[in-house]
């Protein structure tokens, strides 16, 4: 079913990390501020900077030294997370004055539907120019946004006019905004998929859309025909319910790792920690088991992958889930890799007890079930990081990781194509 209907806004908080330090410290409002990691993890790189570090050319993941070089007075900031997602809840907050179809991407991000608002907040363009004066008015943020029909093409009308800026994008005029810009400004074209694009003489959104999809197809795989609809206008997906609001239909973490990960080893102890993770809250939640286990990896060249299988039967145990996501990425990465983030989640969740026990569960099964609700429990008591895989205790910081109690929310109806 086509979208053309739709009304879609992609709000994108502007420079959120620096503009959260600036508001806690109004000294910083008129000096170059870049908010880093810490400096013995990834050697000082740039997670976010204010406007007036951008303007001297400072880029996300420069390192602190070349940073410095581009903008002397440059005061550094070591990341606090947990001040972000306090501002990103209250920015959701104002996003469900207007509509419960929300769906993050990423902390600073969201998509949200705005078809059934107009009748009470006016057109799409309107709608947002309300939320944007909502922010800045309440929380002192700026914020960029686009209006369109589609989820891709309002993502491309957010990055289109920053900051600050409200761009709307319809059908009458997305070949005039759209066609013209680098294709990879297109939502999912990493670097990889860029280079492979220009060899074949693909270097504008334009050029990619008026491109046979059976030659992209024929070069890229299942992957050319999504990048060719993209392109065209043609992404029907839906934007997902504010699962709180709505009931859960899937449950998931990712993290952005300390250091890039080389080796199986390391990659295998992210995936528990994230499993692990993702099944207790499917327990906590009516003892949920779920039947599809998705993978999210992100390179560091900033490339995004995204896999899914189905399981052979429900589970809420983590091993299971491991097992099935670690199987996932060597798909994706049999060989060679450099690996910045993972995401684990899982979705084809149901409590119903009769396909629960078409599985016929055996003494070891059961003994697992008992094992993991027992580590819930004592983890409830004494903390998340209170017993741990070994897998995991052989990384200390990786160890000293309470993903859980992070939030950090990654795209999952891009798994859902």
């Amino acid at each position: 079913m086509e979208n053309y209907d739709k009304i879609i806004l992609h709000s994108d908080l502007n420079n959120f990390y620096a503009s959260v330090e600036c508001l806690k410290n109004p000294q910083l409002k008129n000096v170059g501020v870049v908010v880093c990691g810490n400096k013995s993890d990834r050697h000082g790189v740039v997670l976010a900077k204010n406007q007036i570090a951008k303007e001297c050319g400072v880029k996300t993941g420069d390192v602190i030294w070349e940073a410095k070089q581009k903008c002397p007075n440059l005061v550094e900031i070591t990341a606090n997370f947990k001040l972000y997602l306090e501002y990103s809840k209250k920015v959701r907050k104002i996003y469900e004055r207007y509509t419960d179809l929300i769906e993050p991407f990423g902390i600073d991000e969201c998509w949200l539907d705005v078809t059934s608002s107009v009748k009470l907040f006016g057109t799409g363009l309107q709608i947002a120019k309300k939320i944007a004066y909502d922010i800045q008015s309440e929380l002192g943020l700026t914020v960029s946004i686009g209006v369109s029909f589609n989820k891709i093409f309002a993502k491309l009308g957010s990055d289109y006019k920053k900051p600050s800026g409200i761009t709307q994008i319809t059908k009458q005029n997305y070949k005039q905004i759209v066609w013209p810009l680098p294709v990879e400004d297109l939502l999912y074209v990493g670097k990889a998929t860029k280079k492979k694009l220009n060899k074949f003489n693909i270097f504008t959104i334009g050029d990619l859309a008026q491109t046979e999809q059976k030659y992209l197809v024929a070069n890229l795989g299942k992957w050319g025909e999504y990048l060719h609809n993209f392109a065209n206008g043609k992404d029907f997906t839906s934007v997902l319910y504010n699962h709180e609001s709505k009931g859960l239909k899937s449950i998931g973490n990712s993290l952005t790792n300390y250091k890039d990960i080389h080796n199986d080893d390391e990659i295998k102890a992210l995936i528990y920690l994230l499993s692990e993770s993702v099944a207790s809250r499917l327990r906590e939640s009516i003892y949920f088991k779920c039947s599809v286990v998705h993978l999210y990896a992100r390179t560091s060249d900033l490339e995004s992958f995204g896999t899914q299988k189905k399981l052979d039967y429900p589970t809420f145990l983590s091993g299971e889930i491991a097992e099935k996501a670690f199987e996932l990425f060597k798909k994706l990465f049999p060989n060679q890799y450099s690996i910045r983030g993972l995401g684990v989640s899982v979705s084809g969740l149901t409590t119903n007890e009769k396909q629960l026990h078409f599985i016929n569960y055996n003494n070891k099964y059961i003994k697992k079930e008992k094992l993991e609700k027992s580590v819930d429990k004592i983890r409830k008591k004494y903390g998340n990081k209170s017993i741990q895989r070994l897998v995991v205790l052989k990384d200390k910081k990786m160890a000293n990781l309470d993903i859980k109690d992070e939030h950090i929310i990654h795209p999952e109806s891009f798994f859902r194509k």
